[in-house]
């Protein structure tokens, strides 16, 4: 399972040239940025083109009741979890209807939020980080950044959006709380068909002249539901504060998460090939991560002090969800 210190590590390794300084705070009540007044003819072009997207891309997720968690088992040969730790209790979970985005957002998306709404474009653009910023890869981002962005979105199409809740992403990646490991096409891992091989992903490095993995979308097929990557190229925010013991007393009609906490979950997983992925056991339907909002304090005074600067929020990005 990983967890904090091992996901913030994984994110650091990337070793690239960015700062690593807040830029906004976890603020559940933060408020949403406003698209400027006067935009140009083109700024309105790109804005409808991205409205026009995101309201295509939003699959209804019908509502229902499942046992969400770590349900090996009821569900494994040998009666054994599949994950354990904080994934577990098994547990009722009965949510409404819901939509969710077929991706996750990427770096274009996000060029045409910042600009219509004034603000600095996400991400660094140094020699270094510049070559992992491919336009329709996954958007680097921290929490607060992936909430604005689908709350403004929500505003911009009159539909109630946010980040999904972790029970809402479960539910959708186990096609409507079935018993799947895998938010695949099939719910299995077919290395080079449905997720990266490892030659594939060199094959990609080489493409784009990098020396850790790029997370470009839907290069493979969807989940049944119509949902692309999530299994894999990029963590994905979630509403929720993290608690380890969330489990053992989550109310079982749409919950939230806890009311405070330091730390938001995140589901999916960084961008990685099939082979680590069956010897890690990573990117499990069911497997929570726990992530800083910002950027580990202790990490990000440790690369100060080393004189390195990482994009900690590198393989971190956003779904967005819309509510009833």
């Amino acid at each position: 399972m990983i967890k904090q210190n091992l996901a913030i590590i994984l994110l650091s390794s990337v070793a690239l040239s960015a700062c690593a300084k807040p830029t906004s705070n976890p603020n559940q009540n933060a408020q949403t940025p406003t698209t400027k007044a006067n935009l140009s003819a083109e700024q309105q072009k790109q804005l409808q083109q991205l409205l026009e997207k995101t309201k295509k891309n939003l699959i209804l997720v019908k509502g229902g009741t499942f046992m969400m968690g770590d349900f090996g088992p009821e569900h494994s040969i040998d009666k054994l979890p599949y994950a354990g730790g904080d994934s577990s209790p098994l547990h009722k979970v009965t949510l409404d209807d819901f939509h969710l985005s077929a991706t996750k957002a990427t770096y274009a998306d996000f060029d045409v939020y910042t600009d219509v709404t004034g603000q600095k474009k996400v991400g660094k653009f140094d020699e270094l980080i510049k070559k992992y910023r491919i336009p329709t890869s996954a958007a680097g981002i921290n929490w607060q950044q992936a909430r604005d962005y689908c709350q403004w979105l929500g505003q911009q199409i009159n539909l109630n959006m946010d980040l999904p809740t972790e029970a809402q992403w479960e539910y959708a990646a186990r096609n409507r709380g079935q018993y799947v490991l895998f938010a695949t096409d099939n719910g299995k891992i077919d290395i080079g068909r449905n997720i990266w091989s490892f030659e594939q992903r060199q094959q990609s490095q080489d493409k784009f002249r990098v020396y850790k993995n790029v997370s470009i979308l839907q290069q493979f097929p969807p989940s049944p539901l119509g949902l692309y990557d999530m299994l894999t190229d990029n963590y994905e925010w979630m509403l929720d504060w993290y608690d380890p013991e969330y489990y053992s007393k989550s109310p079982e009609k749409n919950p939230q998460g806890p009311a405070t906490g330091t730390l938001k979950v995140v589901r999916s997983s960084a961008p990685d090939d099939g082979q680590n992925m069956h010897m890690g056991g990573n990117g499990l339907t069911i497997q929570r991560h726990a992530m800083h909002p910002v950027a580990d304090p202790k990490l990000v005074k440790e690369s100060a002090n080393e004189k390195y600067y990482f994009d900690f929020n590198l393989n971190n990005s956003v779904r967005c969800a819309a509510n009833p």
